[in-house]
């Protein structure tokens, strides 16, 4: 009987080739974008889940209490913390650390130099509570071996080809380490993306950073716990307080210690700053929506049209009822249906998912598995078929089954207006989310240009930047360092292809740096402490930047300018100073001076952030801005190479342009923008491949009414708006009903933003607009095929 039921399905479906083909084919592109969005979202949720007693690894958190109202959080801890709190709380059963490397690594391998961007320090325990898959070699011999390295195994093929790496020498400095093992690379869903460890007992080697690493002031580890099951992280945490309180000297009582899950972490949002890629539970929560509207977008299109088509199927129904038939076959043969044309979108969607994989993973920067190989995504494929077999099959069987035979034979309409009035629900439910994501798309787009084209303060065109590598030269003497950085910059402004070079703090476009304490000023409360953002710049950096001065002045090559400070409008306006600001006392990093200038507020960070007050001192820093005179951009960064290589032969020259860098702070957003655009546009044609069907089914049902209107003579244009009318009626109220719903999704993204644009009501306009724009074309189609068709066809059976 199941065999029967698949064999009339398919001849159906094959009778019915363009219907068939709307179905297919809006409901795969509809399957193809869910299965990619779930892919992304399993991903997301997965997140270290597949470490092995993930949910009792935590990770310490820091809490310091700068002021009655700041607080900075940090995911960094003492390194000796975690020897004491192994020792004295007995709920830890585990414990390592992490310290990323700041920074690019340069290793020498023969005369071949290597650069790797992600590395890190781990100590001997690492391998112990995380789980690695070794390719070659032992985690056993890194351990042993202060100098040794462990790679994956992409990273061992970048650097030695197909020779085998295990066993290889690579120098850093002056120090040998070897290859000791290669692990697997990371999965996607891994928040430690490094593709080189080194160990932590390396570094501590020098006798310099076990003091700093030693000394309880100093928070440079991500410290890992491995806590019984059962066991009260609060608890923990106080113990650890506890701990902190009666070995660090001095000790405030201004820090809380909080314990974070291991799978948690990934949605931490509340960091001053991470070395781990985080991500937004927000984004998550939309996508997933995102995902289950389309897939409901397609799913309407086929019980719309099957709907729609009742009629031309009730004498079929009836013949079969007469004959035997009851209503319980029935329904399994119209399920059957359902399920024939859902397989048929799932096939259309495993070809549309494979095509879009690659770049998936380069748009998304994520390692995916072969979506066919992996036992998640088969599941998700299979409750894709499920959810989209039953969606499409429920309501159309349960509707088709219950025509009763001598009301089809008297002449009776099968469809009452409930089944009509359910139908243009469906059409509006899906012009709504339609005009939804228009107006996502284009608010989206809006606060990106309005981020790309604000005026942040200071020119950045033409501008490249790179850091003084104070890292890279043993035994450096810091006090001859203003030396040479005065004689690098005199050679930088010498090149003809450059206007103009200064030095400042590096980062300027995205400044994460901030201190608290050892400032003071005239009136400052004793209980007010602000942090301030502490910029060093040279004489020549406002000049370069175009920083704006709103009163006093930039400072000069004058030995009496070092201690003397210039302030941001807002850190003014915070510490409450009184007119006449310039010439008041002011100090900051141990130097008392006096203010001799305040700047126009400019954006040293994204604009999801208030600019805050900042501190620029006379200092040189650690990085170089040059502008580059106008159409000699190569020709300076090449200089400037030349340069480099003079002074660090052994390290690579690395630059950033400004520009890319300010563009980078925003790469989610841009990634939202075009992931919700082809969304948006993937409902929009899935609706109006649904509209298309609808039109095509009232044409053919009026032809017999157009044809005798146009022998009566109506025009083209009145047979257009008759087909027309009813379905511009469903996208206009569907547009009513979108806009409340996209202005208050939109006002709560927007609210991420410290700067943004408004919601203007031609958003709102534009994105009904588009969407009967598409709805017009669509039906218009059809409507004008039908309005030329000649009459005497049409009435040819009468």
């Amino acid at each position: 009987m199941i065999k029967n039921y698949f064999k009339i399905a398919w001849r159906n479906l094959w009778r019915h080739k363009r219907m068939t083909a709307i179905n297919v084919a809006g409901l795969g592109i509809g399957m193809a974008a869910t299965v990619l969005i779930a892919l992304w979202v399993q991903n997301e949720l997965s997140f270290d889940k597949f470490q092995p007693d993930a949910k009792n690894i935590y990770r310490i958190k820091v809490r310091l209490s700068i002021s009655k109202t700041e607080t900075w959080v940090w995911e960094n801890s003492q390194y000796v913390l975690g020897d004491f709190a192994q020792r004295q709380i007995p709920e830890i059963t585990e414990v390592t650390r992490l310290k990323s490397h700041y920074g690019d690594l340069n290793m020498h391998y023969g005369d071949k130099m290597i650069t790797e961007k992600k590395s890190a320090y781990v100590d001997e325990h690492w391998f112990k509570m995380f789980h690695y898959s070794v390719v070659d070699g032992s985690t056993e011999a890194f351990v042993k071996n202060p100098f040794s390295i462990i790679i994956t195994e992409s990273t061992a093929k970048k650097y030695f080809g197909d020779k085998e790496a295990v066993g290889k020498v690579l120098r850093l400095d002056t120090v040998n380490y070897q290859v000791q093992a290669v692990v697997k690379d990371n999965p996607a869903n891994s928040s430690f993306q490094y593709n080189l460890l080194m160990p932590i007992a390396a570094q501590l080697s020098d006798p310099k950073q076990k003091k700093n690493a030693l000394q309880w002031g100093n928070y440079n580890y991500l410290t890992f716990l491995k806590l019984k099951s059962g066991a009260n992280t609060s608890s923990v945490a106080a113990k650890i307080k506890s701990i902190v309180h009666q070995n660090k000297k001095g000790d405030k009582d201004d820090q809380k210690f909080e314990l974070i899950s291991l799978p948690d972490m990934h949605f931490e949002n509340d960091l001053q700053s991470s070395i781990i890629l985080h991500g937004s539970r927000t984004m998550v929560n939309v996508f997933m929506v995102l995902g289950a509207l389309l897939l409901i977008t397609a799913c309407i299109n086929y019980v719309n049209l099957t709907t729609a088509r009742a009629s031309l199927r009730s004498k079929e129904i009836s013949v079969r009822k007469i004959v035997g038939a009851d209503r319980l076959h029935l329904f399994g043969q119209f399920m059957s249906e359902s399920l024939l044309v859902s397989f048929l979108a799932l096939v259309l969607a495993l070809l549309l998912v494979q095509a879009a994989m690659p770049w998936f993973k380069i748009f998304t920067d994520k390692a995916f598995e072969n979506p066919f190989t992996s036992p998640v995504i088969i599941l998700i494929l299979g409750l894709t078929l499920l959810v989209s077999f039953l969606l499409n099959g429920l309501y159309p069987a349960a509707l088709l089954s219950s025509f009763q035979p001598l009301n089809v034979f008297r002449g009776k309409a099968v469809l009452n207006f409930k089944d009509i009035a359910l139908r243009r629900v469906l059409v509006v439910a899906q012009f709504t989310i339609s005009v939804v994501l228009i107006v996502g798309t284009l608010v989206i787009y809006g606060q990106l240009r309005f981020m790309q084209t604000m005026d942040p303060g200071y020119n950045r065109s033409q501008v490249f930047s790179f850091s003084f590598p104070y890292w890279t030269i043993p035994h450096f003497d810091f006090k001859k360092s203003d030396e040479l950085l005065k004689t690098i910059k005199q050679q930088l402004k010498e090149q003809s292809a450059t206007s103009n070079v200064a030095m400042a703090g590096s980062g300027l476009v995205n400044f994460g740096n901030a201190s608290a304490g050892g400032f003071d000023w005239a009136g400052r409360p004793k209980d007010f402490d602000p942090s301030f953002a502490p910029l060093s710049a040279d004489v020549d950096f406002q000049s370069l930047m175009q920083i704006r001065i709103k009163e006093g002045r930039w400072f000069r090559d004058d030995i009496s300018d070092k201690k003397n400070a210039i302030l941001n409008e807002t850190a003014v306006k915070l510490t409450g100073l009184h007119e006449p600001i310039i010439g008041q006392r002011f100090i900051h990093q141990g130097d008392t001076g006096v203010i001799i200038g305040v700047v126009k507020d400019f954006h040293y960070k994204s604009l999801h952030d208030k600019i805050g007050p900042m501190v620029i001192s006379d200092n040189p820093g650690e990085g170089f801005y040059i502008k580059t005179a106008h159409g000699n951009t190569a020709a300076a960064i090449a200089a400037a190479g030349k340069i480099w290589k003079q002074y660090f032969p052994n390290t690579p020259f690395v630059y950033d342009f400004l520009d890319e860098t300010y563009n980078n702070l925003y790469k989610q957003e841009q990634q939202s923008s075009v992931l919700v655009t082809l969304f948006a546009l993937i409902a929009i044609f899935i609706s109006a491949l649904g509209l298309l069907g609808l039109a095509a089914f009232a044409a053919e049902q009026k032809v017999k009414e157009i044809g005798i209107r146009k022998v009566l003579g109506a025009s083209m244009q009145h047979i257009v708006r008759l087909l027309s009318v009813d379905f511009i009626k469903m996208v206009c109220i569907a547009s009513v009903i979108a806009f409340p719903l996209a202005w208050w999704a939109m006002n709560k993204w927007l609210q991420g933003f410290a700067y943004r644009i408004a919601l203007s009501w031609w958003i709102f306009l534009g994105a009904a607009a588009i969407a009967l724009l598409v709805a017009l074309i669509t039906v218009s189609f059809q409507a004008v095929k039908a309005a030329i068709a000649n009459p005497v066809k049409s009435l040819r059976s009468e």
